[in-house]
């Protein structure tokens, strides 16, 4: 597929949200995809891209984007005890199915469903690398380049965390069968990550970090030499389910957050996704160490694992992002939508998060968009430094109608559904027009082959 349109070196907003807040006539100035000149009050200039309502485009912190094929597939009732684990039983035999062609057709969707609904730029939790009998393929990172290639293929920013896994529970215990597509060692991960690099070559904004799985799955001896090895961002699942609180205490005596600050060096590098079960002192820790809470409220809400402390969290001053995670439904807005919703129906109030006299809307999708930034690795906002990712939003849908500023916002947030993206560019170039993305025929027919292949 060929990239779209040539980025033009110049974008003119009838307004946009700046880090600093709306401001009208602004002129975006870029080079090579990014940003080099914002100037607000700004008379249009010839050869300027006109835009109307333009927002930055936001990180989706969090994906495994093989998991989008699956979505809907599990949600029959009558098992006893169905949750997470029973849920991540049936995963395991879905992915099974999966070879390198499949893995592509199924990214290049959810990257492209991404792009629609406002996000730019996708961490991707990357832990399917080798063969259905758990054998490696002759290049290491095969998996991971066609991760690559989708992104590439769709224009979507890709921050790839290649994981780390080698055991099935704490203390090192045996990984399970299922879990043989994901297995390495300290070795091999390395070599991994160097294919990784080689994979990402050719997209030059492209951030390589890596994640240790979670506690369960690596050593504290393989956690220091991750740490050790990690090019960028360190991103973890942390205390999503009870279960795996339970089962840290009886391993080491403490809590799953409490154990990694106390023997890690969590700092702004790190992105602990989910940490849902948090004493308070685990929720002040995470504030003080910088790093963000990589929130999934729709794939949380799915899995039934339960409600992060929201508001005692941004009390303490602490970062958050929002991720798509399984993909069973891919929507910025709805992810921001369901982070509030959640937190109103647990503490039974309204606007419970936002300060005083800021809609929720606008803050909700600035401090994702700067959370998510910071665990992506990349400079954040419509501001010089930043990659051109611009998310222009359709003011005239019913639900923005007769909007303007922060009320544009809470009205997409809140309010809207499909349609209310009107164009997406990413590194300056325009991947979504009228709210579809320019080769949405092209990756849907590939995407329907893969799943009668698969489902077949």
């Amino acid at each position: 597929m060929a990239n779209p349109v040539s980025r033009p070196a110049c974008f003119q907003a009838a307004q946009a949200l700046l880090p600093q807040g709306w401001a009208r006539d602004v002129r975006i100035e870029c080079a090579d995809g990014r940003i080099v000149a914002v100037t607000a009050g700004a008379a249009a200039v010839a050869g300027a891209q006109p835009l109307g309502t333009v927002v930055p485009g936001l990180g989706n912190l969090h994906s495994h984007a093989f998991q989008r094929a699956m979505a809907g597939l599990t949600e029959v009732g009558g098992r006893s005890g169905d949750s997470f684990w029973s849920w991540r039983e049936l995963m395991y035999r879905f992915l099974d199915r999966m070879d390198p062609d499949d893995v592509q057709a199924v990214a290049e969707q959810a990257y492209m469903e991404m792009l629609e609904s406002g996000f730019t730029r996708v961490g991707e939790f990357h832990y399917l690398h080798h063969a259905p009998d758990g054998r490696r393929y002759a290049d290491h990172a095969a998996m991971a380049g066609r991760i690559a290639a989708a992104a590439e293929a769709t224009g979507l920013g890709l921050t790839l965390l290649p994981v780390f896994y080698a055991h099935s529970d704490f203390g090192g215990a045996a990984p399970l069968p299922a879990q043989r597509r994901f297995l390495h060692d300290i070795d091999g991960f390395a070599a991994l990550l160097d294919g990784c690099r080689q994979a990402l070559s050719g997209q030059p904004d492209a951030v390589l970090g890596l994640a240790p799985h979670s506690l369960r799955a690596c050593t504290p001896e393989e956690l220091q030499a991750l740490v050790a090895l990690a090019p960028g961002p360190i991103h973890i699942h942390i205390a999503e389910q009870l279960r795996e609180v339970e089962a840290c205490l009886a391993w080491s005596g403490q809590r799953p957050v409490q154990w990694l600050l106390e023997h890690a060096p969590v700092d702004a590098r790190w992105c602990l996704v989910h940490a849902t079960h948090l004493q308070d002192a685990e929720v002040q820790g995470i504030a003080a160490s910088g790093a963000v809470a990589g929130l999934c409220p729709v794939t949380e809400a799915n899995l039934g694992d339960g409600l992060f402390p929201m508001r005692a969290f941004v009390q303490h001053g602490g970062r958050f992002g929002v991720g798509s995670d399984s993909n069973v439904l891919i929507d910025a807005a709805e992810e921001l939508r369901l982070l509030e919703y959640g937190q109103r129906l647990a503490l039974r109030g309204r606007n419970v998060l936002s300060p005083d006299g800021l809609s929720s809307g606008r803050w909700l999708y600035q401090q994702a968009q700067e959370g998510g930034a910071q665990a992506l690795g990349v400079p954040a906002g419509l501001a010089v430094g930043a990659p051109a990712d611009l998310v222009e939003l359709e003011t005239g849908h019913p639900s923005l109608q007769g909007r303007a500023d922060d009320a544009l916002l809470d009205s997409w947030v809140f309010a809207a559904r499909g349609g209310a993206v009107r164009a997406v560019w990413r590194n300056g170039r325009q991947w979504v027009d009228g709210g579809r993305h320019v080769h949405r025929e092209a990756v849907s027919a590939r995407y329907r082959a893969t799943l009668q292949r698969v489902l077949g």
